[in-house]
């Protein structure tokens, strides 16, 4: 006959006790382990009988032999040992129908997902993209800087990003099935409890791991839930009201587990209050080693704690690739107005949003301002405060989440502040990436003039270590990208973090502005210019340094004014129905050899500045007159532009205007044509004597026809400027055309203002001055 309960001995009862103490445990801690309830447990420490499985239990978690800890008579028929158990058990049907009991309750709790400002849940199944897994954590490589710029492409850095930075990646299916005890690190955001759902449904639903049973934890809820249940005792309270009577629920549990087979799905370490850490690291550690043949996923943020799992491997969840963008996009967008394609084609047009994309959760985030509109908001700056709004406090807000603080004066605020203080400093050294050392003195340089604080150097020192790891792990603005190397997360925050400490840092606004402008000829600082100018209250004065400093750019050349002198003059000698600004840049980007196309497809200054101009202008270009060959190759495009213009308004009977060719210079272009028809050779008949006659000759007739041009059109300079002038005038031009997009973006800005700069664009020193005047 079989023992069917066993009781301990009084030295059972003596070992029993001191392995409690060793481990530094009560007896309540046992609860849960093998049985609900703290009856058998007192039973055993007090030598009564209890349930031999129970025992025996009791017995492994103390680490115990239960054969020593038993009062055994001689004769007591043993307790069958875990394999005869197992013989016993139909476990396939068993796992069948355990699964069956539990599809609704996994189906509800991991089914849907609801973040941010949804108005309402949407189905997991229905958004859900695959993710990839880093199997090297980002934060543990060993690489310097350098290596680090040049991963990312530093001399494009601006337009890459700092995301392109990636590893190897598998996908997140197979890391699960690969490993089975795995810990999935991730930054906020990042899809991890996304993840986890989607493995509890796709094991829940036979799709994935099909011999197994989910187990869904969401391991803040078991913290705190009442009367502190062991992690075995809290999992078998979640099949209450699956329709399984409960002694039946208590049984079918431990057998699915003691036999290995069931997926444990343990979500948010980093969510355990500080006050449950220990206990709640005790029960993970206990449980996985009792039943270390299931299947562990845990997840937790990037930097949270020091946690170490011996037993698990560490992976981290991949940042979302364009492909990935594009089926989220895909799947988020259907059925509805807005078209997915419009969506990704915006994100094509806008590198630094892209990089956002990357981010599950900040990905979302644009789609639901997307879906507003069926546009990004025109001024970036609050969109990307909307961004770090959700990860400085919606995202933990929302799901009731309270993180510890180093200094409880350290609001979202101030570490506004010293983001954008840290981001300033490196942003202007060119530092995308800083060491941690250096990163931790910018804290404390920050931190130790706060209210009480510490100013021991050694605890500020300790205190910056926390603060930067708080940083990157509650909010994963700061990351690290190697060990001890640090960024922002993603480009586009330190930018909008620079442009934050410009506008609205400590140091007196106009040096800040003066700063600020003494870069405008880098593009690194194009974003932060744009930003700089959308957020801020009134834009006036950082738009009208920005023209002064474009201006200065040239003002000590006298020939560069010359050119511009030139600029102006030709602006008048046209009758166009359009703003003078932008007929000066016209002639300023033909003089400059800058090809109308390039104009039209990169919405080049003129275009900026009157948005009909360039196409007027192309059309006029594109005409089907003046086909001759000779004229074509001879003509630069602005000599060319003056004749089409002449012959388009003669056509059109408009002989008396400034267009029409002066009966000097008709004449003389029509002996030139006679000239030179009677001098070269047929092009399609003699195409070897045409391109001989044009290498010796073609040079002279060019030369006379600018002569012509140059004396009736003022047009045809050779102005001879040397490749530092070339350097120069094309600063000039990148400026202009950044002020010309920030005075057209949607900025606060006075009239006045606005007018006073357009009128001046382009202008020479000397006329903008009589303006003043």
């Amino acid at each position: 006959m079989t023992a069917r309960s066993l009781q301990a001995s009084p030295k059972g009862i003596q070992l029993a006790k001191q392995a409690l103490i060793a481990n530094r445990w009560k007896q309540t801690d046992l609860i849960g382990v093998v049985c609900i309830s703290r009856q058998p447990i007192s039973k055993f420490f007090t030598g009564k009988a209890v349930k031999s499985e129970i025992f025996v239990g009791l017995c492994e978690k103390l680490r115990l032999d239960w054969q020593e800890i038993a009062d055994l008579p001689k004769d007591a028929v043993p307790v069958p040992s875990d394999q005869n158990q197992k013989n016993s058990i139909d476990i396939d049907a068993l796992v069948q129908e355990v699964r069956e009991k539990i599809k609704p309750i996994i189906q509800e709790r991991c089914g849907t997902m609801r973040v941010l400002d949804m108005t309402q849940p949407i189905g997991l199944n229905d958004i859900y993209t695959n993710v990839n897994i880093l199997e090297k954590i980002t934060g543990r490589r060993r690489k310097d800087i350098p290596e680090l710029l040049q991963e990312c492409n530093s001399e494009n850095i601006e337009r890459f990003g700092l995301s392109k930075i990636t590893e190897e990646r598998v996908p997140g299916l197979e890391a699960v099935e690969k490993y089975t005890k795995l810990m999935i690190l991730g930054k906020p955001g990042a899809g991890k409890t996304t993840f986890l759902k989607y493995l509890a449904i796709q094991c829940n639903q036979r799709e994935f791991q099909a011999d197994r049973v989910p187990i869904f934890v969401t391991l803040k809820e078991f913290a705190e839930a009442t009367n502190k249940p062991g992690l075995l005792e809290y999992i078998t309270q979640q099949f209450a009201g699956c329709g399984v009577v409960e002694t039946r629920v208590i049984a079918s549990l431990q057998n699915v587990i003691k036999h290995s087979r069931t997926l444990i799905l343990l979500d948010g370490l980093d969510e355990v209050r500080e006050e449950d850490n220990k206990r709640v690291l005790r029960e993970i550690r206990d449980f996985s080693d009792q039943y270390r043949d299931n299947h562990f996923v845990m997840t937790c943020r990037i930097a949270a704690r020091e946690y170490t799992f011996e037993k698990f491997t560490e992976v981290e969840v991949a940042d979302f690739d364009a492909e990935q963008i594009t089926t989220f996009a895909n799947n988020w967008f259907k059925n509805k107005a807005v078209k997915p394609e419009t969506f990704i084609k915006r994100l094509e047009d806008n590198n630094r949003i892209k990089q956002l994309a990357a981010s599950p959760l900040l990905l979302t985030l644009l789609c639901l301002a997307f879906e507003e509109s069926g546009d990004f908001p025109a001024n970036r700056s609050e969109l990307y405060k909307e961004g770090l709004d959700a990860l400085l406090k919606k995202w933990d807000a929302k799901r009731g989440i309270q993180r510890d603080q180093v200094y409880k004066k350290l609001s979202i605020q101030r570490k506004e502040d010293l983001l954008s203080k840290i981001a300033l400093t490196t942003f202007k050294q060119g530092d995308y990436f800083f060491k941690q050392k250096t990163a931790e003195q910018y804290i404390t340089d920050y931190i130790r003039n706060l209210p009480d604080a510490n100013a021991d150097p050694e605890a500020l020192q300790l205190d910056s270590e926390v603060v930067l790891l708080s940083i990157e792990y509650q909010h994963g603005l700061l990351v690290e990208r190697a060990k001890a190397i640090y960024s922002f997360s993603h480009l586009t925050f330190h930018e909008y973090f620079t442009a934050r400490e410009v506008v609205f840092g400590i140091q007196p606004l106009e040096e800040r502005l003066q700063n600020l402008v003494s870069h405008i000829t880098e593009k690194r600082w194009r974003e932060v210019f744009f930003l700089g100018v959308g957020m801020s209250p009134n834009a006036d004065r950082l738009l009208q340094l920005m023209k002064h400093q474009v201006d200065e750019i040239l003002a000590a050349d006298e020939k560069l004014q010359q050119f511009l002198m030139w600029v102006n003059e030709k602006s008048f000698s046209v009758e166009v129905p359009y703003k003078l600004s932008g007929v000066r840049a016209f002639y300023f980007a033909f003089a400059l050899d800058r090809k109308i196309y390039e104009m039209l497809l990169d919405t080049r200054l003129s275009h900026c500045l009157s948005r009909d101009l360039t196409n007027d202008f192309g059309d006029v270009l594109n005409s089907n007159s003046d086909r001759d060959r000779a004229s074509v190759l001879a003509l630069d495009q602005s000599l060319l532009f003056e004749l089409r213009l002449a012959r388009n308004h003669a056509l059109g009977g408009s002989g008396a205007s400034k267009y029409a060719l002066e009966p000097e210079l008709k004449r003389a272009l029509k002996q030139l044509q006679e000239t030179l028809k009677d001098q070269q050779p047929n092009l399609i008949k003699d195409t070897k004597g045409y391109k001989s006659w044009w290498k010796n000759e073609g040079q002279a007739w060019t030369e006379q026809l600018k002569d012509l041009m140059i004396k009736y059109r003022n047009i045809g300079h050779d102005w001879q400027f040397n490749e530092q002038r070339k350097e120069i005038l094309d600063q000039y031009y990148d400026a202009n055309l950044l002020l010309v997009e920030c005075l057209n973006s949607d900025c606060y800005i006075s009239r006045e203002v606005r007018q006073e700069i357009k009128d001046t664009l382009l202008l020479p020193i000397t006329e903008i001055e009589k303006r003043k005047v």
